[in-house]
């Protein structure tokens, strides 16, 4: 539509075709900045509030837990922590409680079989649940009785074991008296050079000893050294003829009818292939040593090559004596045979014969042999410690000051 007024002609549009302009709303850059700030700050404080709260429930689930296992003397204290630990171990209870109430309907068989069964294992759980709470508490009390005792220190604990060790002896070693003012013990080992493996029992006493080697045998040598190399006395266990003309006594060995001049070059040669020795006794000899003759060559010639010689006695008629007090000469002899029985009781029986004579004499020499190595060191080593703690002193033959000088 067109209305002329005028000169000008003014068109008109329709209202249906007029256009309405929006209005635009502008947000500043710095608040938008400020915005998003505060939400991120929110956020993160959300989440700390988070964390804190979860920590807290954890510790107190864990002072929780730790109570239980802590000794509880008192009653009162007892009923508190099988509480906690009923909340602790049926944590079902508490979500049935903070669950909502079913509604309102009739229970089926199943469910309330179902239920019943629930409601006994339960009770079984708690009755365990407090079982258990006794059961650590009664061995924590024991384990307190236990520790009221102060720890014994080790030095203690050793000398208890050692008075104990020393208190159980065996029964069928004797009562061992008390030694005499310097009584002294000899153990003499004959027959070495036979066997390295007896040897080594032998030597490895923890008390010194003296071991009598035999000439030109297989392991004559290997055994004088190894006498020499565990600090023990060697001497010649040199062989002679015993009465019994049946028995060999071995190689080098003293015969009837030797010279003096036979016999010295006969000792020379055996002294000198074990050599250096501190003394010299006889094996067998019974009828060598009953000649006097043949027994002052033999007595010479120990002191020419500056050892003593040493009677084993194998014959009670046995001229050693005479002919030392003869010639001026100091001598020893043995005075028990240990091993001649290699039953328990025997060796036992001629040891507390020689702590007899020891009690007398000052000393007692007591002759054993390599052989017994399976027996006689071990009962020496178990009668040891007895015979220390009664006074008795172990040493060799050149220490024993049991030299007999004639009158």
């Amino acid at each position: 539509m067109t209305k002329k007024t005028g000169k000008k002609i003014v068109r008109r549009k329709p209202a249906s075709t007029k256009r309405k302009k929006k209005s635009k709303v502008y947000i500043p850059l710095n608040s938008i900045i400020i915005l998003s700030a505060v939400v991120v700050v929110l956020c993160s404080a959300l989440l700390i509030l988070n964390a804190l709260s979860s920590s807290r429930v954890a510790k107190k689930t864990e002072k929780h837990k730790i109570e239980i296992t802590k000794p509880v003397k008192k009653q009162e204290n007892l009923r508190k922590d099988e509480n906690t630990s009923r909340i602790l171990l049926s944590p079902e209870k508490e979500t049935k409680k903070a669950s909502p109430k079913k509604e309102n309907r009739p229970e089926s068989k199943t469910e309330k079989k179902s239920d019943v069964k629930n409601e006994k294992s339960n009770i079984k759980e708690e009755k365990k649940s407090s079982d258990n709470i006794e059961k650590k508490q009664e061995v924590l009390e024991v384990s307190e009785k236990k520790t009221d005792k102060p720890p014994v220190p080790y030095e203690q604990r050793k000398s208890d074991e050692l008075k104990q060790k020393k208190e159980a002896k065996p029964s069928d070693i004797p009562v061992i008296p008390q030694a005499a003012p310097g009584a002294k013990l000899v153990i003499i080992f004959d027959d070495g050079g036979q066997n390295l493996n007896q040897l080594e029992k032998c030597v490895s006493l923890p008390f010194p000893v003296t071991v009598a080697v035999l000439p030109r045998l297989a392991h004559s040598k290997e055994a004088a050294v190894r006498v020499r190399a565990s600090g023990n006395e060697l001497i010649l266990h040199q062989p002679m003829q015993s009465v019994n003309q049946n028995v060999n006594p071995g190689e080098g060995a003293i015969k009837p009818g030797m010279s003096e001049d036979e016999i010295r070059a006969l000792l020379f040669q055996n002294i000198n292939e074990i050599a250096p020795v501190t003394g010299m006794n006889n094996h067998e000899g019974s009828l060598i040593t009953a000649n006097a003759e043949q027994m002052s060559y033999v007595m010479k010639a120990c002191s020419d090559e500056g050892i003593y010689f040493l009677d084993s006695r194998t014959n009670v008629e046995t001229k050693v004596p005479y002919v030392a007090r003869e010639l001026g000469y100091s001598y020893y002899e043995r005075n028990v045979f240990l091993d001649n029985k290699k039953a328990r009781a025997d060796i036992i029986s001629e040891i507390m014969k020689g702590v007899a004579i020891a009690n007398k004499k000052g000393g007692a020499i007591m002759i054993g042999h390599v052989w017994s190595a399976e027996i006689l060191p071990g009962i020496l080593a178990e009668m040891y410690p007895l015979l220390i703690e009664k006074g008795y002193k172990f040493t060799t033959v050149s220490n024993s000051g049991a030299l007999i000088t004639p009158k």
